[in-house]
């Protein structure tokens, strides 16, 4: 069977394509731009990739080997009224869907029980997570991750599998799509206002979320907003202050040590191994790609766009250089910045220094008005304006954050990731 994926270099996107080339199937792609994910599908033996989302292009492809199924990103609709692509595949009666449909197609064919994991942040860490504890207790599985690891691709598959670990995204209310077999919840906090008009709305689909899911383990407070006062014997419910977290978790940041316990109970409902033992290996963790990374000495780049995240993401920089963070800011969607205004404005009060640089674009609402770096260092409450200024991706702003590494201070990065970003740029710049 010949696959074609639309948006191949996409975090949600491209695991998937890999994990359909290791099962055997025939793998295609495009986008409309390189990046370093389709470089590194590439290398994984996904070649046939093509920086070209034309008519002309998906027709010649399927001239020289029929597409059965072709599978897109939510953006691909979004951002075209009628994309070439799918237009063409219409013309041709080919068989056209998201992500979710495929995946639970695989899931049917091998057999699969889906580990769910989902959450307004900390799905990527949370998923590696169990990835890293999965593998380190000799558990086949296979999975899909929206990130690089270093001790795995960013999706897998093992025909020796039970278990397939899911990073299962709300937006576009994809996570709605499955029934898992355990459900891990890791943090709900009202996102993506585009899909998701209302909280309500946002909860309302959490809780429909944990309906379709045969087990689940989630926090307190989240169990709280979402009304579930009885929980059913099937919801295990964690509490956030635990003595266990900070006592038995010695990795760095608390948002870390509480998506470690979440894994370790989960996995312990799987396998029934002890959470000593769970606890062990997770303390061994390497960390994720772009989750609080270092690039250099005295650099990190993380993929923090949420409010809750970007908190956890300065709690484990103050952690580890108290006083000394420099954060350099690039917003994940001009849609969401407007979005989070009210947040923003005592977001970044306590670092050192601030630089904001343009947001990455993508899937916008044009009716909103662009907010440039110097827009949104108005937002800022007057604490943070004065330690805040507008930037760009330049030599100017390279030579600003060495002269920070030189005296000492921790740069932490945070930005979108993906082609023409901040954190493409940091590599570029910082190669080590």
């Amino acid at each position: 069977m010949h696959i074609y994926f639309s948006g191949i270099g996409g975090t949600g996107i491209g695991p998937l394509a890999l994990i359909a080339h290791q099962a055997g199937f025939t793998v295609s792609g495009s986008d409309k731009q390189d990046s370093q994910y389709i470089q590194y599908l590439r290398g994984k033996g996904v070649e046939n990739i093509a920086i070209d989302q034309s008519y002309d292009h998906i027709a010649q492809v399927h001239s020289t080997h029929p597409i059965d199924w072709f599978v897109h990103t939510s953006a691909l609709t979004m951002e075209q009224a009628d994309p070439p692509e799918l237009r063409f595949c219409r013309e041709q009666h080919i068989k056209t869907s998201k992500r979710d449909e495929f995946l639970n197609f695989l899931l049917q064919e091998k057999n699969l029980q889906l580990v769910a994991v989902a959450g307004t942040h900390g799905k990527t860490t949370t998923t590696a997570m169990a990835i890293w504890l999965l593998q380190r207790l000799g558990v086949p599985i296979s999975y899909s991750v929206g990130a690089k690891l270093s001790f795995g691709d960013m999706g897998h598959f093992d025909p020796a599998s039970t278990y397939f670990v899911y990073e299962a995204d709300e937006f576009d209310r994809n996570f709605l799509s499955f029934t898992p077999s355990m459900a891990l919840i890791t943090g709900i906090d009202w996102d993506h206002p585009d899909i998701y008009p209302t909280r309500e709305d946002y909860h309302a689909a959490f809780r429909e979320f944990l309906e379709q899911s045969q087990r689940a383990v989630l926090w307190q407070a989240d169990a709280d907003r979402l009304s579930l006062h009885e929980p059913t014997a099937d919801q295990l419910v964690l509490d956030e202050a635990d003595p266990g977290i900070t006592g038995l978790i010695t990795l760095p940041g608390l948002v870390n040590r509480q998506n470690a316990w979440l894994v370790a109970h989960g996995v312990r409902q799987l396998t029934g191994t002890p959470l000593p033992e769970l606890l062990k290996h997770l303390n061994e963790f390497p960390g994720v790609s772009r989750r609080f990374e270092q690039v250099a000495p005295g650099l990190y780049t993380d993929y923090a766009h949420t409010p809750p995240k970007i908190r956890g993401a300065l709690q484990i920089a103050d952690e580890l250089a108290p006083g000394r963070v420099v954060v350099v800011y690039e917003g994940l969607h001009n849609t969401r910045q407007h979005f989070i205004k009210k947040e923003l404005e005592h977001l970044f009060d306590n670092v050192k220094q601030l630089y904001i640089v343009p947001s990455y674009l993508a899937r916008e609402d044009q009716r909103l008005p662009l907010l440039t770096p110097a827009d949104i260092r108005k937002l800022l409450g007057p604490s943070a304006q004065a330690h805040a200024s507008a930037q760009e991706l330049s030599p100017a702003l390279a030579d600003i954050i060495r002269r920070h590494i030189h005296a000492g201070d921790l740069v932490l990065c945070l930005t979108a990731g993906g082609g023409h970003s901040l954190d493409e740029w940091l590599r570029q710049e910082f190669a080590v």
